[in-house]
């Protein structure tokens, strides 16, 4: 189950950082070319927010079954002394939810916004913020 769970998070790690930038960049350009916020706006934002959800939920589970999280809760110094370690049981999943957190945040405000300019600017601004947070957090050595 664990290694069913660990490929599935990884794999769905590339859909979500493609969908991720795309919706990041779409909503720049509408930002600042000032257009008009239409239906293919709104599904860009819309599966930007699904696939950061469903990636959410698959890795929460895989923490939970992972050794990791075992080792941050019986030897809490070993794990935060090792930065490997600490990356992969507390800094990824924290930043993550931290990232989903402004993905919703974001598309939440947007549909609150009338005119486009508004709509767009919430979108950057959370959507930059989040993509920005999942980069920094990524464990780049385990996929290269």
């Amino acid at each position: 189950m664990y290694n069913i769970l660990k490929a599935a998070h990884s794999g769905w790690a590339y859909l979500l950082l493609l969908v991720l930038f795309i919706a990041t960049v779409n909503a720049l350009i509408g930002y600042f070319g000032k257009r008009e916020f239409g239906n293919r706006d709104f599904s860009f934002a819309l599966v930007g927010l699904i696939v950061t959800h469903i990636q959410l939920l698959i890795g929460l589970t895989l923490w939970a079954l992972s050794p990791y999280s075992s080792a941050l809760f019986s030897n809490t110094s070993e794990v935060m002394s090792n930065p490997e370690l600490r990356l992969l049981a507390l800094e990824h999943p924290l930043m993550m939810i931290i990232a989903v957190a402004l993905l919703t945040i974001g598309y939440s405000k947007h549909k609150k916004k009338i005119v486009s300019h508004g709509k767009f600017k919430m979108l950057s601004i959370f959507y930059t913020l989040a993509f920005i947070v999942v980069l920094s957090r990524l464990p780049w050595s385990q996929w290269m």
